[in-house]
């Protein structure tokens, strides 16, 4: 990555709140040192100051170090944290990043940064763990309370609590994230990602906070996860391929998700795509696949195929608990049905809804399936 000057580096410190989320250069540092502790760089863990400074150190010593480095972002203390882009690559193949502390978010009166859009992010690091059982909160309530969640007219680009960004090579596991000013966590543009073993929780009517969404990635995998927001529990957009979740517990929300593909005539391509033994409770809907009439992928239009879903069970809010809904003009193709159980929460049957979507059915499948 190409190194900031140091008087770029001033202007931009100097002009705090125009540079946008602080991104981090790699530094000449030669420390030998494998153990980068954040409070030796500066932060209180207060949960009154702002230790945004001190984490940018942490990492830029870490990400510098050759060998094993390990940011550690200690237990007992509440980290009030700005929006930052920890950026590789770095040094290492093998940087670790452990949360045992409580990390909060600013409520949007006191956001510093020209976007909104991301809070948390790691960017073009190949090698990565995150893991520890630290509490990331988003600090929700005050982003959800904004005028523009109350006028269907506004759009509110709430940032996303946690984002991997074009990398490779990535474990994230054993985190508590809460209340996201938005979608919970993120993947997008990276390849070999491993999530396991996350809570993820946010109230069931907070607005569009998707607790996993997969973009542009290949090879993800999703397991032994607890998800339970007022969207999706996962999503999955466009270009997204060689996808395995399985072990999820799913509830309350959306249920999971393909889609919505191909708005405003884009690209979607999606394939590859298995999900297994997932327990639903009380979410809107099961499992489903949502695309915009129109858009464009590989054809023309939006192409799905090779998805399976097998042992999902549980309750939906719907009656509608499986919806299959295809584009018009290319059909979504290879769809796996296996062992599906979906009543809704009072017991009563459920439905399923199928357009221009083709496969098989095996064992027990309840709602019955449509699939041509």
């Amino acid at each position: 990555m190409a190194q900031y000057s140091i008087f770029a580096l001033f202007m931009c410190w100097g002009l705090a709140g125009l540079c946008g989320a602080r991104t981090l250069p790699l530094s000449d540092s030669t420390s030998t040192s494998k153990s980068f502790d954040v409070m030796d760089y500066g932060a209180k863990g207060d949960g009154m100051k702002d230790d945004t400074d001190a984490f940018a150190k942490a990492w830029n010593a870490a990400c510098s170090a050759k060998g094993s480095p390990e940011m550690i972002i200690p237990s007992g203390n509440l980290f009030r944290v700005g929006p930052i882009q920890f950026t590789g690559p770095c040094e290492s193949n093998h940087v670790h990043v452990t949360v045992e502390g409580d990390i909060v978010g600013p409520p949007p009166s006191s956001w510093k940064g020209a976007s909104k859009e991301t809070w948390l992010v790691f960017s073009h690091v190949n090698g990565l763990i995150v893991d520890g059982s630290g509490k990331i909160d988003g600090h929700g309530p005050a982003w959800w309370a904004q005028a523009c969640r109350q006028n269907k007219g506004d759009i509110c680009a709430n940032p996303t609590a946690l984002t991997v960004e074009y990398s490779s090579d990535v474990r994230v596991s054993g985190l508590n994230i809460v209340n996201s000013q938005q979608m919970h966590m993120g993947i997008e543009q990276s390849t070999s990602v491993t999530l396991s073993h996350l809570t993820i929780r946010a109230p069931g009517d907070s607005p569009n906070t998707d607790g996993i969404h997969i973009q542009g990635s290949s090879s993800v995998t999703i397991e032994n996860c607890n998800i339970g927001t007022g969207d999706d529990c996962i999503s999955i957009g466009p270009g997204s391929s060689n996808l395995n979740i399985s072990h999820i517990v799913c509830g309350p929300g959306h249920g999971i998700s393909i889609g919505s593909l191909g708005k405003g005539t884009e690209k979607a391509n999606v394939q590859g795509v298995h999900v297994t033994d997932v327990n639903m409770t009380g979410t809107t809907n099961g499992v489903r696949i949502k695309t915009w009439q129109g858009g464009a992928g590989t054809t023309s239009a939006v192409q799905v195929k090779g998805v399976k879903f097998i042992g999902v069970r549980g309750t939906s809010v719907r009656p509608e608990a499986v919806t299959l809904a295809c584009s018009k003009s290319v059909a979504c193709t290879n769809i796996l049905l296996d062992g599906i159980d979906l009543k809704t929460v009072d017991g009563e049957k459920t439905v399923s809804y199928c357009l221009n979507a083709f496969g098989s059915a095996k064992g027990q499948v309840i709602p019955k399936p449509c699939l041509d």
